[in-house]
């Protein structure tokens, strides 16, 4: 449960169209919006709905800053051409693993609580309502280029960037910069392959 809503809350947060916004707690709230009318929109199939939000994916992760927060000491060890294949590699896993529970939003309500500032970094918390359970979620946002970008999404007190950034980091340290590249590979293969296997027949 709380893995998926990882997933959700943080597309939720960066699928989202790049709308001018005075305060991070209103850019959360636009993102948000925008992206359950897209969710909700009933003219669209998976694969329509899937296309809307796979073309703003890009735009709204920061891949790069959130690949060096994930390895942490691990980045500055790595070479520039292992740098690029992680950031590369994680950017996919994110993109598929966000496929895959595209799905999970079933009309869960989102309230907007306070927002705190500190420099260029915010945090704005929330909480997603499901049925009798209140989730507290936190966004964690940069200011750059004149707008709030997420970097880091926290769900009960758990980060989603501390999350990978312990698993892959135990990796590293058994197998090395190239067991790490090919376990998030075959972390993606997997992905899509069980993507394709739900994914109905063209046609049918």
């Amino acid at each position: 449960m709380k893995s998926r809503l990882y997933i959700l809350v943080f597309a939720l947060l960066f699928t989202a169209t790049v709308a001018a916004a005075t305060s991070p707690r209103e850019r959360v709230k636009t993102a948000v919006d925008s992206v359950v009318a897209i969710l909700q929109d009933t003219t669209l199939d998976r694969q329509g709905r899937w296309d809307r939000v796979a073309r703003v994916i890009g735009e709204g992760f920061d891949f790069p800053s959130m690949s060096q927060s994930v390895l942490a000491t691990h980045w500055r060890r790595a070479t520039p051409a292992e740098q690029r294949r992680f950031t590369e590699f994680f950017a996919q896993y994110i993109e598929q693993v966000y496929r895959n529970k595209i799905e999970a939003y079933s009309g869960q309500e989102i309230r907007y609580g306070e927002e705190r500032i500190r420099d260029d970094r915010a945090v704005v918390e929330t909480v997603i309502v499901a049925g009798d359970t209140e989730i507290p979620v936190d966004f964690r946002l940069r200011h750059n280029d004149g707008q709030w970008y997420a970097y880091d999404v926290v769900i009960e007190g758990v980060s989603l960037v501390n999350n990978y950034r312990s698993t892959f980091s135990s990796i590293v340290r058994r197998d090395g910069m190239d067991g790490l590249l090919a376990d998030v590979q075959q972390r993606l293969d997997r992905l899509k392959a069980d993507a394709a296997d739900e994914d109905p027949v063209p046609g049918g």
